[in-house]
């Protein structure tokens, strides 16, 4: 079936182009063929394409994909609608890679199979055009994946992370807690040539200072006191298949270093031995942290850095994907009315607009949580807004004006740790080290109270 789509080709190989000059027009309703980059931006002003078809070398004898990756960076900047599929008769992983890191849609290797190229050019036109895009999409098949959602931030971040998937590179998830970045690994690791092998989680901002190296990379008996047995870490247990490091950015500085030494070599030495266990692994980081910032600041080693971040990936916060709250929700219902044997369940409007204008500091974990306390406490088949008891103290809290001390502490004891919490997170950006010493506790203490009150 032929779209309406349009596509340019910049190639400067007359039989390339000629083929294409046949193939494509079978497909799309307009296409275009030039043989010079430089042409470009002037075609991409005379007529708005939906996708550029780039190869990724002009100059004669150089190979290394710089002027493709130049010319797709200006076509972002000055027409970041514009899908672009990079094309080239070198296969790179590297450049496939740098390509997505600046916004390609996807990486077509000469000679192609017309049906591959034929397919990836009208995937790239469906995205450009909004066109085809799910309206609605309903509750997902526990074993085949996360809920995307219906915003377009999702749609795109989908389709990365389908690209993405099937490579070996290390892939660093940011987003506020709650936004699903632990569901987002699963999802990686799902639709990755290593789903056959183990999925190994580690929350390491709750892993005590003392444990670190025995948790991650094992230990031999005798190394300690109470090593009584070896012990393989986590590390060793993900060989062959991905490793979660949740909440990276909480990592100690002094720790970093020993990190980044077991990612460079790919091989584990155990506390207590001398001899290095190879270990193949894909990696995957998650944190809260303004990550950047901490690399500033020097709080955060800029080469572990880079090397946890060849590919990056950002959940928006579930205030920015309003439209995703009700699917959500009744979801979750539907999950929650199986559980409690509560079938019929429902939103009323009300519930549906208080739902909407809620501020979900904890994001998806809270909206999940206030829909199970509400399946339980319901009276009848219709959730009210008082079954969702969003009460003030799952807001965000303003910051603390001058003049204002005493509303700081009004309410019960709950209500201001969940306060004070709030506030040092906010601060602090999410730094969960900073966060617990300006409060004076542990960070384990901190995770436990954050879970207690869905922060």
């Amino acid at each position: 079936m032929k779209l309406s789509g349009s596509i340019l080709v910049v190639d400067d190989n007359e039989g390339i182009i000629s083929a294409l000059r046949l193939l494509l027009p079978q497909y799309f309703s307009k296409v275009k063929c030039i043989d010079s980059p430089k042409s470009i931006m002037s075609s991409l002003g005379e007529d708005a394409f939906n996708v550029v078809l780039l190869d990724m070398n002009f100059t004669s004898e150089v190979n290394n994909g710089n002027e493709g990756l130049f010319w797709l960076t200006e076509i972002k900047k000055s027409h970041p609608r514009t899908e672009v599929v990079l094309f080239t008769a070198y296969a790179d992983i590297d450049l496939a890679i740098e390509g997505m890191k600046r916004g390609a849609f996807d990486f077509i290797v000469k000679p192609w199979d017309n049906e591959k190229l034929v397919s990836t050019l009208k995937a790239a036109y469906t995205l450009s055009s909004g066109k085809d895009m799910p309206k609605k999409q309903s509750a997902p098949d526990k074993k085949n994946g996360m809920y995307w959602g219906v915003s377009e931030s999702m749609a795109r971040l989908k389709e990365q992370v389908s690209r993405i998937a099937a490579t070996d590179a290390s892939v660093l998830i940011t987003g506020e807690n709650g936004t699903g970045k632990d569901m987002l690994a699963k999802e990686i690791h799902r639709l990755s040539a290593r789903r056959g092998g183990p999925m190994v989680s580690v929350d390491m901002g709750a892993i005590p200072e003392t444990l670190f190296e025995s948790e991650l990379f094992g230990h031999v008996k005798g190394a300690f006191t109470d090593a009584r047995s070896d012990r393989t870490g986590k590390f060793e247990e993900a060989d062959g298949g991905t490793l979660f490091l949740d909440e990276i950015g909480n990592i100690p500085l002094h720790l970093q270093a020993k990190l980044l030494r077991v990612l460079q070599d790919r091989a584990v030495v155990r506390v207590g031995s001398n001899k290095p266990l190879p270990v193949n692994i894909r990696l995957v980081c998650a944190t809260n942290s303004d990550i950047e910032r901490l690399v500033s600041e020097g709080a955060f080693r800029e080469d572990l850095y880079y090397r946890i971040n060849t590919l990056h990936l950002h959940l928006p916060p579930l205030r920015e994907r309003k439209d995703e709250i009700i699917p959500l929700a009744e979801m979750f219902i539907s999950e929650f009315s199986g559980k409690y044997s509560r079938d019929g369940l429902h939103l009323g409007e009300d519930s549906r607009e208080a739902l909407c204008n809620h501020d979900w500091s904890g994001n998806i974990r809270e909206l999940r949580n206030c829909i199970e306390k509400a399946v339980i406490l319901s009276v009848g088949d219709m959730i009210t807004p008082n079954d969702l008891q969003l009460s003030e103290k799952y807001r965000r809290v303003p910051e603390t004006k001058s003049g204002d001390e005493d509303a700081s502490v009004n309410g019960t004891l709950e209500d201001m740790e969940i306060k004070m919490i709030t506030h040092a997170l906010k601060k602090y950006e999410g730094n969960m080290s900073l966060v617990a010493k300006s409060l004076g506790i542990t960070r384990q203490t901190l995770y436990n109270k954050m879970k207690r009150y869905n922060l």
